[in-house]
């Protein structure tokens, strides 16, 4: 059930949901170990006659195909497994039929395995003769690989073809347990990254027929993401190779199903890219990963010196690295002398710092990004441009607008007066590095359009708000106090016997209060400017303002109709992952669960108030949970509560009302606070503010208490 909640996209619980409620869902076949097994084609077929999960049509068709794959793991390698379904992949491609062709039936209906898997090794022995491809990994193995062909089938009609049906295998290889096959893989959004600062599909467009290269393919990742990115691959011819036999044929197929022909395909096993086939326009490589026990940033920026020597005039290259190598100062002197000698040689573009996390499967690694031009316009000479995104997450936005500074450099160098100001960096002059030799190569200063935007500009005028806000709250305080008094919560010790207790429970049966439930809400019916605040475990405990996330009305009317408003004074709250609650007291939200509501009923016969019974419940005894408890010590209904009496209960709303004004009173001054030191902090620190001497201002202030 869980590969079944996996397979629907949804959370294990789903799944036992729909066994409960719906009586067509698929029987289970058989047990293992206690756990019910279904028919993966029943499952599949249910879920696209219902309509229910959040998996595609095709993605629930090729994840049926990779489940069987991975269910052959008893008897194939992961490494036969990949190579194999690659490899019959690729004959497929090469001969253009399918691979059941002449066994007369389907995929399903095949005659015996040693039939078919001769008609395979046959295909493969007139097709690859030369064993550019196929060959090897096929006659390595006898007809138990027969079901291996049934599946590559599977998979290239959920896939529509060889090309989509092969990336989805790749995906799946840490799934197939092939780790050491995935170490490398960038995060998507690098892989964007680096496709647009090729800028391939421009270059294509307008006529120009490219070579690409790399040296560091390994599986053939950034080669296939350029690929993706175009439609051209008619005019693209493809160099590569790696020290590794298996990554290299691994490569080849990739690229010959993502539609390079086989004369312009040229992967070579070693750690030199021989140029036989054709020069290098464009080279994207990822420098090989070394421990930092082990690595030697010398030998980094050789390769890099390596890399540059593939380029002809107005070719690029784009090389992934380690950061202290690429970015950071540098100790050793020949290493200090050799970047030295790279940047001095105009061959340097640009310089990115990368955030950490975009190799997912070495988190702790630091990559930093270089582009080189031989033959840069000549508004770029002796200049480079430094940017740095270290501390930002690589969303779609930040790639944009990094790929945009880094190609109108590339196509306009610097111009004082209308050029483009990097949002990411800062363009150096290459004497600059050179004079602070080994130096790191990170940005002088924050980049000019930061400095000067709109914002900066405003911050003046936005402190000056800020300010004239601190004084109306103060004001307002002051004004409050002197109608109201100091405060004064009036507490006595209670002599005489204590309250009796009683439970929520016994309050929901007696009907002083009603609970109410919560409802699942969509997030993308959620905005930040729709009519209903939606409140759930995260604005309760803190965690998110309450109001940020909102719905519109009409959404709320159309997609669930029967979810039911709170009312003003509704008490929410949540167990998960804590105990929190929370005072709806303006009401028209709508509550998400798993928090819920308790609403208290004004006419029982000893009423309490929301204030006054959330502040109960929070102070109860034992709501709080052990870290390695999934569920709390006990039921909300058991939380017990003293039994005030209706003057208790008056008095001690009106208490608990006094100290919500005096907080929100001083939450206001300090809102104001907080902004006037966030905005004057950062104007002083990117030296674009600085102070007035205030005469006001007393020269002891720094001796006064914090306390």
């Amino acid at each position: 059930m869980s590969e079944i909640a996996a397979f629907a996209r949804v959370k294990r619980p789903v799944v036992s949901t729909w066994r409960r409620r719906h009586r067509d869902f698929p029987a289970a076949v058989s047990q293992n170990s206690g756990r019910p097994l279904f028919d993966g084609a029943q499952v599949a077929d249910w879920l696209i006659t219902s309509g229910l999960g959040n998996a595609a049509l095709a993605e629930l068709r090729s994840e049926l195909a990779l489940f069987g794959i991975v269910a052959l793991r008893d008897r194939f390698t992961p490494w036969q497994l990949v190579e194999t379904l690659g490899s019959l992949l690729c004959l497929r491609r090469l001969d253009g039929r399918p691979l059941t062709d002449g066994t007369n039936g389907s995929p399903d209906e095949a005659e015996a395995d040693g039939t078919l898997w001769s008609a395979v090794l046959r295909r493969a022995g007139r097709i690859d003769a030369e064993d550019d491809f196929v060959l090897r990994e096929l006659s390595s193995l006898d007809a138990t690989a027969a079901p291996l062909v049934r599946l590559a089938e599977d998979l290239v009609e959920a896939a529509y073809d060889e090309h989509g049906a092969y990336e989805w295998l790749l995906a799946a290889r840490s799934r197939l347990g092939l780790d050491s096959l995935a170490a490398d893989a960038a995060a998507p959004e690098l892989r964007r990254l680096l496709t647009q600062l090729t800028d391939l599909r421009f270059r294509l467009e307008h006529g120009e027929a490219l070579t690409l290269a790399d040296p560091h393919a390994r599986a053939g990742d950034l080669l296939a993401a350029l690929l993706d990115d175009t439609e051209d691959r008619d005019r693209v011819t493809v160099l590569a190779a790696d020290p590794d036999e298996r990554l290299a044929r691994i490569t080849r197929r990739r690229l010959l199903l993502a539609g390079v022909d086989e004369l312009d395909l040229d992967v070579q096993t070693g750690s030199d890219l021989e140029e036989h086939l054709a020069d290098p326009d464009l080279v994207v490589t990822q420098l090989p990963y070394r421990p930092g026990e082990t690595r030697s940033v010398l030998t980094a920026l050789e390769e890099v010196e390596r890399v540059a020597d593939l380029l002809r005039p107005g070719c690029t290259a784009l090389v992934l690295g380690p950061a202290d190598a690429l970015v950071d100062a540098l100790k050793d002197t020949e290493a200090s002398r050799l970047r030295s000698a790279l940047l001095r040689a105009n061959l340097v573009e640009s310089v990115i710092a990368l955030p950490g996390g975009v190799l997912p499967f070495r988190p702790g690694y630091r990559p930093a990004l270089w582009t080189l031009t031989r033959g840069p316009v000549r508004e770029a000479e002796g200049k480079v441009l430094l940017a740095d995104i270290s501390a930002d997450e690589l969303t779609a936005d930040v790639r944009m607008r990094l790929a945009e500074d880094v190609l109108l450099w590339r196509a306009e160098g610097f111009r004082k007066l209308d050029g483009h100001d990097p949002r990411y960096g800062r363009v150096v002059p290459v004497a600059d590095l050179d004079r602070a030799f080994g130096g790191p190569l990170t940005p002088p200063a924050p980049p000019a359009a930061t400095i000067w935007s709109d914002e900066v500009k405003e911050r003046p005028a936005l402190i000056a708000e800020a300010e004239a806000r601190l004084e109306r709250a103060t004001a307002e305080a002051r004004a409050y106090e002197s109608g109201h008094g100091p405060y004064l919560g009036g507490v006595l010790r209670r002599e005489g016997r204590l309250p009796r207790r009683t439970t929520l429970g016994k309050l929901i049966a007696g009907r002083a209060v009603t609970r109410l439930p919560g409802h699942r809400v969509d997030d993308r019916h959620l905005t930040v400017d729709g009519h209903h605040a939606v409140i759930g475990p995260e604005e309760i405990t803190g965690g998110r303002p309450v109001g940020a996330r909102r719905i519109d009305r009409l959404v709320l009317a159309t997609e669930y109709d029967r979810v039911a408003l709170t009312e003003p004074g509704d008490v929410i709250y949540t167990l998960t992952p804590r105990l929190a609650l929370h005072v709806d007291h303006d009401g028209f939200s709508v509550v998400a669960f798993p928090a819920r509501v308790l609403r208290v009923a004004p006419d029982a016969d000893r009423p309490l108030t929301p204030r006054v019974l959330a502040a109960l419940l929070g102070a109860a005894r034992g709501t709080g949970r052990s870290p390695s408890a999934v569920r709390p010590a006990r039921r909300v209904e058991d939380y017990q509560l003293p039994e005030l009496t209706p003057d208790e209960v008056r008095r001690f709303d009106a208490v608990l009302a006094d100290i919500e004004h005096r907080e929100r009173l001083l939450r206001a001054q300090a809102d104001a606070l907080a902004e006037t030191r966030s905005l004057t902090v950062a104007g002083l620190a990117d030296g674009t503010l600085t102070l007035a001497d205030v005469p006001a201002r007393r020269a002891d202030v720094r001796d006064l208490p914090t306390g």
